[in-house]
Order: structure tokens, then sequence, then C-alpha cells
């Protein structure tokens, strides 16, 4: 049975120093040893940004997408290939920007797969520039005077877009966020995790200590039931996105593999998919 360690290679991460991203890496490779996977049974898919570097980092497979299109290769690998299991990852600015779209369709198609956003509400890799999730006022080298739109609401679009599995996490409680990965890759269906992940170099408003002076731990609310989405979104709503925990899970609604008929039974990963050199070069040539 592999290991935290087997999910490591020799690459060195490049992020800054105190980035939220260390963390969150290792709490996916973490989750995947607790779960039982091997190496060779998980792919890691993601877009651009600091965070997309990410694939290149855990021992599987791994796909350095474009920007906000890790969802669509994450879904088309885990529809040729069902018995792999496909996290996708990403920030901020690459799943709510220009990759929003193909984030509420994610959602709500249901596929059998496991999105984990790093949200450090700032474009970190182009140096600094507002991204959907920075609060009104947030001022940055592209919002000079503050920004002038509210921030998008990523758990509560992902609630009305009828996803099946809600969490969110903080990178410093490393213990709480494997937790929730865990749950996400054990979920039937699409999973979406938000990661508070903060920038240490561009975003000075919400630092490591402004987040534990205002997160709830969903753990601490007494009463609260994940299973009910009418109390999710309010809850939500009430501490205005600043929760950790499984927010919502549904265990009953079928995953879009599920749904279609025979798909179980296909022998997809025996078919032979290898081309020749000349086959290769073939379909090169169409795209040139």
């Amino acid at each position: 049975m592999a290991t935290f360690k087997d999910f490591r290679n020799s690459v060195k991460p490049n992020w800054c120093p105190g980035c939220g991203d260390f963390s969150v890496q290792a709490a996916i490779q973490r989750a995947a040893a607790n779960v039982g996977y091997e190496p060779n049974e998980l792919a890691v898919i993601s877009g651009i940004g600091c965070s997309g570097r990410i694939s290149g980092y855990i021992n599987s497979y791994g796909f350095h997408g474009i920007h906000g299109r890790a969802l669509p290769i994450a879904q088309g690998l885990k529809m040729a290939n069902k018995d792999l299991k496909v996290i996708a990852s990403g920030g901020d600015g690459d799943g709510f920007a220009i990759g929003m779209g193909h984030t509420i369709h994610a959602i709500r198609r249901n596929i059998d797969i496991t999105y984990v956003v790093m949200d450090n509400q700032i474009y970190g890799l182009t140096k600094g520039q507002t991204s959907p999730r920075s609060a009104a006022g947030f001022i940055t080298k592209s919002t000079p005077g503050g920004a002038i739109e509210p921030s998008l609401k990523p758990l509560e679009v992902a609630l009305t877009s009828g996803a099946t599995f809600v969490a969110q996490g903080f990178s410093t409680d490393i213990k709480e966020l494997t937790a929730i990965i865990e749950a996400g890759l054990n979920h039937r269906g699409f999973s979406f995790i938000n990661v508070f992940s903060p920038c240490v170099t561009y975003n000075k408003v919400n630092t490591y200590e402004w987040f534990k002076e205002h997160l709830t731990k969903l753990a601490d609310i007494e009463g609260y039931d994940n299973s009910n989405r009418e109390q999710a979104m309010q809850t939500v709503m009430k501490h205005e996105g600043l929760v950790t925990g499984i927010i919502y899970q549904d265990t009953e609604t079928k995953s879009y593999q599920e749904k279609i008929q025979g798909y179980s039974e296909l022998p997809l990963t025996d078919i032979d998919i290898s081309l020749s050199e000349v086959q290769f070069d073939k379909l090169v040539k169409e795209f040139m």
C-alpha cells in the first residue's frame, strides 16, 4: 500500500516561502495515500497560475493544461479511463474567471472527479492583480482605486449549480483539509473543494492571521446537518462564506457515469490507443 512519501517526486516546488499551496499539496498526497490509491492510479490535472504547477509536484500522472481548462481535460480523462482517479486543481483566477463556465457545467454534470481550488483572492503568477475573489475595495495594480465589483461567492455558486459535494478548508489546518479531500475522493460524483490558501507575496489583506480571526468551523456549529442543502446555503450566507468543513453532501444522486447505460461494463482501459509514427505525424499536421 502506498504511503504519503510515495506521492512525492524529486521536483522542488518553486512557490514563495510560506505559500498556502505547500499545505494543499501535502493534504492531497496524504489523502490519496489514506484512501488507498497507488501513484499509477491517480491523475492530477491543473490549469494556469501558481497553483497550476501542482500537477508537476505530485508523483502521479499529471497534466498542466491551459488557463481555465483543467476541468474539461479532467472530465475527458475520467470518461476515457473510468478506473483512473482524477483530481483537478487550480486557483480562483483559473476556476472562477476564464474557467467559470467549465466549473458550473462540471458541477451540474456531477462527473466523478474531485476539484480542489486554491483560493488566494488574487492573481499571483502575473504579479498581483485583482481576481474574481478579491473583495470590493481591494487595491492592486489593476485596481489602484480599489475594486468596485463584489467578490464572487463560490460556495453559493456551487450549491445553486447542483453540486453534490461542497467543502471548504484552510491550508494551515492540514488535518481537517486532508479529511475533507479524503471525503471528496470517496464521494460518488463531482466534489467541489475550495481552500483558503493565502498568498504571502501579493495579498497583504487576506493573511493567515486574518483567516484565523474570521473563519468558523462547521464542526463547532451545534446541530449543523451537511445533508440539508437549505441549511447549508443559509449557513454559508450567514457567515459570508467564511466556514470550513464539509458544507453539503448528497449521497443519493447518481454520478454522470452511473447514468450512462452500460458505461461501467465498457472495457475502456483495454482499448489499444497506441499510434504509429506515421499516424502521429499525420495527426500533428492537421493542427499545424
